[in-house]
């Protein structure tokens, strides 16, 4: 297959590349070479900006492309009428926050979409991320009817994720001691391998499936108690958890999924609970969280220290909680004042 990766150097990118070279496609790049440029050596690389300057896909024909970077639904728009007679299928990467109601648990592929408040600036932030995300799905879906795939991705986890999701938790845990863990134990979580969706997306464009998935994962309910444990299973630690009250963490202004990856306020509770039975069916394979998670605390061992901050257009993803403010929230929750 000749395949076309709209991007490709970044977190899913990376690994959605390795994954289709390790099944021998041929792969083509579209970037700027900015970000990771030695990547991938022997893969044709062209060079332009998908914000302006498409001209090095002119004339060129692909069996399909799969498009982890498409975030404003003008640049969308510009790729798929560029590409919309020289590619048989177009996968693209939306996002779980693209749903409208974030309250309602078991969110499936047929709920409502989130709308672009009015008067929004062209600009990704917080609140237009998602609302963005799902005009952009209406763009790639009015270009290529029933020639694509529309996968809404939850949390990615793994190795070289550029901010701090991924690796605070097993780093953290591995250290031992008390942890700060965000209750209730048995609040549901998802999560998927960067390296399992990545394979899945190759699969989705060699079979050209179409139609629209909730990407994440697992297969089976995990919570965070469950994805905890894990982490002291794969690290042999000897971490006590110190399990804190929703209503408390507010309260200091932790901020959840950032501070504290994973963690979401109850209200939010349906963004870890989404139905993937979709996905399942067409084909998605999980390999086990704990080696998941023992591959991504091998990594980020291996990275410098210091914290990691993802800057996705002018969207900032915050650092992770520091051992500083963790201490300091342990010490406050030990000493607070019954009742």
């Amino acid at each position: 297959m000749k395949l076309l990766v709209l991007g490709g150097t970044v977190y899913l990118g990376r690994h959605t590349v390795e994954a289709a070279l390790a099944r021998g496609h041929d792969v083509t790049l579209f970037n700027r070479g900015r970000t990771n440029p030695e990547l991938f050596a022997a893969v044709e690389r062209l060079r332009g900006d998908r914000d302006g300057d498409l001209s090095a896909l002119e004339g060129r024909r692909w069996d399909a492309v799969i498009d982890p970077s498409g975030y404003l639904p003008r640049a969308v728009a510009a790729s798929c009428a560029l590409l919309r007679d020289t590619v048989s299928h177009y996968v693209f990467i939306s996002s779980i926050s693209a749903y409208a109601d974030p309250t309602q648990p078991g969110i499936s592929e047929e709920d409502a979409l989130a709308p672009l408040p009015a008067g929004s600036p062209e600009e990704v932030t917080g609140e237009t991320y998602g609302p963005y995300k799902a005009l952009c799905e209406r763009e790639v879906m009015q270009a290529f009817p029933e020639r694509c795939a529309v996968v809404r991705a939850g949390l990615i986890y793994g190795p070289h994720d550029q901010t701090d999701r991924s690796g605070y938790w097993p780093l953290r845990i591995a250290e031992g001691g008390e942890v700060l863990a965000p209750g209730p134990v048995d609040r549901p979580v998802q999560l998927v391998d960067v390296r399992d969706l990545g394979a899945w997306l190759v699969h989705v464009a060699e079979a050209r499936v179409s139609g629209v998935f909730n990407g994440t994962g697992p297969r089976h309910p995990l919570t965070m108690g469950g994805y905890l444990e894990a982490c002291r299973a794969a690290s042999g630690s000897d971490a006590r958890f110190v399990w804190m009250d929703e209503a408390w963490l507010l309260e200091q202004k932790v901020g959840p999924y950032s501070e504290l990856p994973l963690w979401v306020p109850e209200r939010f509770h349906a963004f870890e609970d989404v139905d993937v039975t979709r996905a399942i069916g067409a084909g998605i394979r999980y390999r086990a969280l704990e080696d998941t998670i023992r591959d991504t605390l091998d990594w980020a061992k291996s990275l410098p220290s210091g914290p990691r901050t993802l800057r996705l257009r002018s969207l900032t993803i915050p650092n992770a909680l520091s051992r500083e403010r963790e201490s300091a929230l342990l010490d406050l929750w030990r000493s607070r004042v019954p009742g």
